[in-house]
């Protein structure tokens, strides 16, 4: 990503996209009528451990903002990593309507520490297979947490500041 892109979109309830802007569009390769509707999936990369969008929609659901390093991909195979900031969306009911995500750069520094958890997270979710992945790569990070002192909030903080 560029220094100063900001990446939106948002999505319903159920994680479909009702809007992207035009930074989203391009970074995805992804037409915008091919992106309206999809599942918000559609640009998830297969390095992506499971249990980091377990963390993600476990935080929504709790009516909490997230903040996490992501990495995505275009459609044409490539991809690009983002830091995110994903946070529950109100109607005019104050009634939770959706979800909005604002990406940008994500720091440089961190891609590398980011990049090795997620394939120790990702090793872990294959080799416990389906029904054990998210137990065995959140042990992990539970493990990961504790060892270093800190909370996920102050984790991905302490790594977006390096």
């Amino acid at each position: 990503m560029r220094e100063h892109d900001f990446i939106v979109s948002k999505t319903d309830m159920t994680g479909r996209i009702i809007y992207g802007n035009e930074i989203f569009i391009e970074f995805s390769g992804y037409d915008e009528e091919e992106l309206l509707g999809s599942q918000h999936n559609i640009i998830r990369h297969p390095d992506m451990p499971r249990v980091v969008f377990k963390l993600l929609w476990d935080y929504l659901a709790e009516d909490k903002e997230i903040f996490a390093f992501v990495k995505n991909m275009s459609k044409d195979g490539g991809f690009y990593w983002v830091f995110t900031q994903v946070a529950p969306m109100r109607g005019k009911d104050k009634q939770r309507a959706g979800y909005t995500s604002v990406r940008r750069k994500p720091n440089p520094k961190a891609i590398p520490v980011v990049a090795d958890l997620y394939r120790t997270l990702l090793d872990a979710e294959r080799n416990a297979g389906p029904k054990d992945a998210m137990a065995a790569s959140g042990a992990i990070l539970a493990k990961v947490l504790k060892d270093k002192g800190v909370t996920y909030e102050e984790l991905i903080n302490a790594l977006q500041s390096l």
